[in-house]
């Protein structure tokens, strides 16, 4: 059961299968030497789709996973923006050109710039609920990370602090098993990071992040009794990573082609939902077919802007800087 209508579930297909699309292009074109750098999310697609539909655009906070391309989708960026950002053109809204890929952020939209030391960006959204509640504001901020987050520092202060002061954030572990090359078993003696949740007074709740309808509900009300003032959530969301962890990393090292094979078979969520919503008569042959050929057509015309978009001027080099 879901509290999505069928035009709200065709939406959350189409955002999951256009961050696929996106990622899948830009995987091609980091091979072909067009951008310097990949970061696949392929796999996270469900996750990041259903925690941004349950917030409030352009009211609530992100400050996302760096697989949360399908979040930034949903929370109101296009495809333009993102093949801006993978190819460091001027207009770039992360960063002007100047972040690597995967340093989202976006003032416009309430998106958290992110750093690649992970999960600095959980002391950020906490701070930055922090200055909701003394506001009396009712905005609520999304933190989205992965479990080798979990094992650093900045993720136990900054949960220590949310629930002490019962701040109106969520935070969402994308447990995909690995910490870049590092299975879980090697990180924590713990099946469920969940569970940290307690020894800092809060809720944890583990979801399967390969049904974007649970995802969603889960995070929907999360969200909605942090907004009450009913403190903070500890959402992990068990998915899996269907590529290297970067363009940089070798996964044969460390996994075998015959385990991926199967878990890509058995749990990738594109092909998964969108087989649930065939099955249930949400989504048909044809519509499928026509939201395709929008996503390609889409996709293309991104590509096309962004590499014709101009690049950032040596004079602006310093726009911005701190120090």
């Amino acid at each position: 059961m879901t509290t999505l209508d069928n035009e709200q579930l065709i939406e959350l297909y189409r955002t999951m299968a256009l961050a696929r699309a996106i990622d899948e292009r830009l995987w091609q074109m980091n091979r072909q030497g067009l951008t310097h750098f990949a970061v696949p999310c392929a796999g996270h697609e469900g996750v990041g789709a259903a925690y941004a539909f349950a917030m409030k655009r352009g009211h609530d906070f992100m400050a996302p996973h760096y697989r949360d391309v399908s979040a930034l989708l949903a929370i109101g960026q296009g495809a333009v923006d993102i093949m801006l950002h993978a190819l460091a053109k001027r207009d770039d809204p992360a960063g002007a050109g100047r972040q690597m890929y995967a340093h989202w952020g976006d003032r416009k939209r309430n998106i958290v710039t992110l750093s690649s030391p992970q999960p600095n960006h959980i002391l950020h959204g906490v701070g930055i609920a922090l200055a909701s509640q003394l506001r009396g504001e009712d905005a609520v901020t999304v933190i989205g990370f992965g479990d080798g987050s979990s094992s650093k520092g900045d993720f136990h202060e900054g949960l220590n602090f949310a629930g002490i002061h019962k701040l109106p954030c969520v935070f969402i572990c994308e447990n995909n098993g690995f910490s870049i090359s590092v299975p879980q078993s090697k990180q924590m003696a713990i099946q469920d990071i969940a569970i940290r949740a307690q020894g800092y007074g809060f809720e944890g709740i583990v979801v399967d992040g390969c049904d974007p309808v649970q995802v969603y509900e889960v995070s929907h009300a999360a969200i909605e009794k942090a907004r009450s003032g009913g403190g903070p959530t500890l959402i992990e969301a068990k998915v899996e990573r269907l590529l290297p962890h970067t363009s940089n990393d070798d996964d044969t090292r460390y996994r075998s082609r015959e385990e991926l094979e199967r878990i890509k078979k058995q749990r990738d969520p594109v092909p998964i939902f969108r087989g649930r919503l065939l099955a249930d008569g949400v989504l048909s042959g044809e519509l499928i077919e026509r939201i395709n050929a929008d996503i390609a057509a889409e996709v293309d015309e991104a590509q096309r802007f962004a590499t014709a978009a101009p690049a950032p001027r040596p004079e602006d080099s310093m726009k911005h800087v701190y120090a």
